[in-house]
């Protein structure tokens, strides 16, 4: 397993390069590298707390960066605002989900619109492929669904701006089993197409080591462990996660 933190720039990727990011006089992130490429999932996995939640909001633009560089298809985003990383084909899927529960399913699928050109601003069929139940539901209130409908509305709300990068804040936490199955046989499509990168972070160890390609361990701050999946030893993975 290494555990080296040293990136290369790459076309269809997303590098994250010794990124260092505070909170006033606190330090969240420290020196943290990562690599996520088109057609993989790359699994961030840690306790509450280590700052894997401070590394999305880094990537998707939400907080800004002390130090250190964020680069996606070779072109730096790290001083960009979130709405030009958004252009850039950049979908946040953000712990809590989100999603405006005063308005209808159709309208919070809608919102994804803002970022497309008029011709594309239409709700892609793959999204009630994935999630049939949404289809169902087009005109009820998103606060009115339940826990794991919401999260799959959330899913499906970011797959309207037809993201080439979705990055994904613990997705299972608080959702049935069924609806946990869903996400996984969605997200394992998605990777499937290939013209998508997908950082998943997650707690539920079964459900992060069985999608990815590439995982990252996440320690106050820092990245302790990383690998392909072949490369994962599970006892030390499992170790970190319950200290």
């Amino acid at each position: 397993m290494n555990r080296s933190s040293k990136c290369i720039w790459g076309d269809d990727m997303l590098t994250v390069s010794n990124v260092d990011l505070h909170y006033g006089a606190a330090q969240a992130l420290r020196a943290v590298s990562l690599t996520a490429a088109k057609g993989e999932v790359t699994t961030l996995l840690g306790r509450n707390g280590v700052g894997k939640t401070s590394l999305l909001r880094a990537i998707v633009g939400r907080q800004s960066i002390t130090n250190g560089e964020i680069v996606w298809d070779r072109d730096p985003i790290h001083r960009l605002r979130s709405d030009r990383r958004a252009a850039l084909g950049l979908a946040s899927v953000p712990q809590g989900r989100e999603i405006f529960p005063l308005l209808t399913v159709r309208e919070n699928l809608e919102t994804g619109f803002a970022r497309l050109p008029k011709g594309e601003r239409s709700i892609p069929p793959e999204v009630f492929d994935l999630f049939p139940v949404l289809q169902e539901m087009l005109g009820r209130r998103g606060g009115d669904l339940s826990g794991g409908q919401q999260q799959q509305l959330a899913i499906g709300r970011a797959l309207v701006t037809r993201p080439t990068l979705l990055v994904l804040d613990e997705p299972t936490e608080g959702i049935q089993p069924s609806i946990i199955k869903d996400i996984g046989r969605a997200i394992d499509y998605l990777r499937g197409r290939g013209d998508m990168a997908i950082l998943l972070v997650e707690q539920y160890f079964e459900f992060a080591r069985d999608l990815a390609d590439r995982f990252y361990v996440m320690d106050r701050g820092e990245i302790v462990m990383q690998g392909r999946r072949d490369e994962m030893v599970e006892a030390d993975v499992r170790r970190s996660l319950s200290v």
